[in-house]
Formats: structure tokens, sequence, C-alpha cells
């Protein structure tokens, strides 16, 4: 069985793209849930499927991230991985799409929990606003919360990869003009989904899709929380991601993979995902097995790139390395770039 994904919210868990990805199990909030029945549930996706990733947003009530650790807790699980994301309600629930597409691959689970963290850096996840008077997740220049007053001001935000915001007239074109006049979009092939809520605009489905060149546009339900997340209920939110189940595998398996020294999980980064030990860098894991085939119609192994031995691939977030184990400061995460695939 594949590795189970969980979520806290009924807007983080999208259409499947197919008929084989899984869905995700749903937590509910402490106080429309008791204790007793979520311990339940989770023995039983742990007797299930062995291994359980849970995703949840950053910004997540603490009485709710409370109820996570004790179900982790009173369980004395070590196959709970716990996996909080800053990404956006709509961009969050992109992300767990594609771990659902995932855990139909041959990944272990150490290495399909710590591929959440490496997708994030590839999520390019944003709103259309009437109003960032009342934005609190994206860094905004006074400027603009000066500007939110002024009738039929539109404003659009990219809080992820990197944050940015772009002014739009009434005609939907960037005010101002320059370097500044457009979002910056990914340079590899997207899908854009597109939640909308109460504002009225077809920018985000015609002009950034346009300008973003992505290859398909998919409408979804406005996820619950998107509303207080972005400071206003007049918005369109947006996220392209990688689609193509193949690609993500490619770019998950040509990272260096390494064993946690603590519960002796895969892992992949600079940390295991289930039990948060920092990975111990030094030469590959002789046993390490080259990744398998994929379970569906995918590209044949032998046609991808070695996962995370020096070659050319993509990089990863280590190389693998004959020498001594790096120092502190080159520890953390490279990330791959998958125009190549």
């Amino acid at each position: 069985m594949p590795t189970a994904l969980a979520v806290t919210s009924d807007g983080h868990v999208l259409p499947p793209p197919d008929r084989q990805t899984p869905r995700a199990h749903v937590y509910r909030p402490p106080g429309d849930q008791p204790l007793e029945l979520a311990l339940a549930e989770t023995q039983r996706l742990i007797n299930q499927h062995g291994h359980l990733v849970v995703v949840y947003p950053a910004t997540l009530d603490k009485p709710f991230l409370h109820r996570l650790h004790t179900i982790r807790s009173v369980l004395e699980s070590d196959r709970i991985a716990l996996l909080p994301t800053r990404l956006p309600p709509l961009g969050t629930a992109v992300l767990v799409r594609q771990l659902r597409q995932l855990s139909l691959c041959d990944f272990s689970p150490g290495v399909l929990a710590a591929a959440g963290r490496l997708l994030a850096h590839y999520v390019y996840a944003g709103a259309l606003l009437n109003s960032v008077a009342k934005l609190d997740h994206v860094s905004v220049p006074l400027t603009a919360h000066a500007k939110s007053w002024i009738s039929r001001s539109q404003f659009a935000v990219l809080a992820a990869p990197s944050a940015q915001l772009v002014r739009l007239d009434a005609n939907g074109a960037a005010a101002g003009g320059g370097s500044e006049a457009s979002l910056a979009g990914p340079q590899f092939p997207t899908h854009l989904t597109v939640a909308r809520g109460a504002l009225d605009s077809e920018w985000v489905s015609g002009t950034l899709a346009a300008q973003w060149n992505v290859r398909g546009v998919q409408e979804a339900q406005l996820p619950g929380e998107s509303a207080r997340w972005w400071g206003t209920g007049k918005l369109i939110e947006f996220a392209a991601a990688i689609p193509d189940v193949s690609v993500l595998y490619q770019l998950v398996s040509s990272v260096r993979r390494d064993e946690c020294h603590w519960c002796g999980l895969e892992l992949i980064g600079d940390r295991c995902a289930f039990c948060a030990a920092p990975a111990s860098y030094g030469p590959a894991p002789a046993s390490r097995r080259a990744p398998g085939p994929l379970v569906s119609s995918r590209p044949d192994a032998a046609a991808r790139p070695a996962a995370g031995r020096g070659g050319s691939g993509l990089g990863g977030y280590r190389r693998a390395s004959a020498g001594p184990p790096a120092a502190p400061h080159t520890r953390h995460a490279v990330v791959a770039d998958p125009r190549g695939l």
C-alpha cells in the first residue's frame, strides 16, 4: 500500500488528476472531532499504509497543531511525519496533490515526506486581490496599503517561491510598467490551478496564464481559509505547478538519498521528515538501491538520470562526495532545476 497522506482542511484536497491517484485523509479541528476518533483513524491509516505524512499550513491554529502532536505522542509512533508548509491555501492543495501522485511510485516513506519540502520550491502561488490592507503573510509596501483605498484598484500578489506585488489599473494592466510590470513566473512547463472568490476578473486565467505560458488552466473550489490568509474575500487565488508525475518522479529521483542515522529511513535534504534528525552527510550508502520502475505507464526507469551520484542530472539537495562530511554552512538544501527535464 502507498504511504498515506493527510491534511487539515477539505480545501487542501483537490480532485485527483486520474483514477489511480489516492485521496488524502482530512483531520478535523479539535472542536469538531474527539481525540479518541482522531486516534482511531490515525491507527487505521498506519495499519493499512505503514506510514502517514500529514501536510499542514505553518499558520495552523495552535490547538489544531497541538492535536497533531498529541496524536503522534499518544500512539508513540515513529511512522507519522508532520510536514508544515508556508504556501498559501491553494498552493498547499497543489503540493498535496503532487505528493498524492508520487505516493503511487516506488519512493520510500522518508523520501516521499521529504519531497514535500523540495517540491514546494516549484509551486508558484499567489492571488489577485482588491486590497492588500490586511495582507499579513506577504511583505507589502506602505504605498500599496494606501493605494488599496483607491476605487477599482487590484493587486497581483505572488507569495511563493518569492514575494512580489504588482498593482493593476482598472483595465487589468500593470500600473507603472518597468521590470515589476508582471509577476515572475516559472521557467518550466506548468498547469495553472485557479480558485475564484468574490472578485470578478479574467486577468488570472487570461493575462497571467499567457504571461506564464502555462499548458493548461484548471478551475478549483476556493479553500475555506483563503479569505483569512489573504486578508480579503474579494480575490482569485492561483497556483502554477508541474502536473506531469513522470517529471516529478525524475526531479525527486535526482536528489541524493541518505539513511537517517536515528530511525533508519531514507531521506533527502538536510533532515529526516519523520524524526527530524539532521542528515549526516558522507559517502552515499552502498546498500541504497537505484530507483525502480513506476507502477503505471511512465518512462522506463533505465532512461532516468542517476539519482544523486554526482552526475549531470538535476543536482539535488546534495551531490555525492567521497570526502568527509561538509561543514555546517554547506548543509542547506540546494534546489534542483526541472527546466532540463
